[in-house]
């Protein structure tokens, strides 16, 4: 993190004291893991799609031909909407706390989706995150039920180091 980008988080710290700073920390890397969720998706139907797609293997290299001169993006991640965005943090946060996520999150400042969306909102007005033109912060809001995603209807998942019972 550049001193410019610093001194503007902390400066965001003091000007929005709604959310602690593990906030902000824990929406980036479920960004993160949301685009290697993504990617990993992408990766799987790429797959599939490569059987089926075999035949035009020739119109394909010829396009591939005429697009290399083409500028690519300077940042090659992917984009989630707010929506994917709000599913991945649920997502993390049971994988990363479990039972706790709620009691967690809470203790950061964090209660509805809507707060997903204000802390992404903070992060693009310092120029931590970016968002695409049809990007709106009202993605984030009402998307679930923190009691119904993190207590109620808590997902179990067992992974294959802890073994069968």
């Amino acid at each position: 993190m550049s001193e410019d980008t610093y001194s503007a988080f902390m400066q965001l710290l003091k000007d929005d004291p709604r959310y602690r700073m593990e906030a902000y920390q824990f929406v980036r890397e479920a960004l993160s893991f949301g685009q290697r969720y993504q990617d990993e998706q992408d990766d799987e139907a790429t797959e599939e799609e490569d059987l089926d797609l075999e035949c035009f293997e020739e119109e394909v290299d010829e396009l591939d031909e005429e697009l290399e001169g083409w500028d690519e993006e300077e940042d090659p991640e992917r984009h989630l909407t707010g929506q994917v965005l709000c599913q991945a943090i649920r997502q993390y946060a049971q994988q990363q706390y479990g039972l706790l996520a709620k009691v967690v999150l809470n203790s950061w400042g964090i209660h509805t989706t809507s707060d997903f969306g204000e802390i992404v909102y903070n992060l693009i007005g310092i120029g931590m995150m970016r968002k695409s033109k049809s990007d709106r912060r009202e993605d984030f809001n009402d998307q679930y039920d923190f009691e119904d995603a993190f207590v109620k209807n808590f997902d179990f998942e067992l992974s294959e180091e802890s073994g069968q019972a």
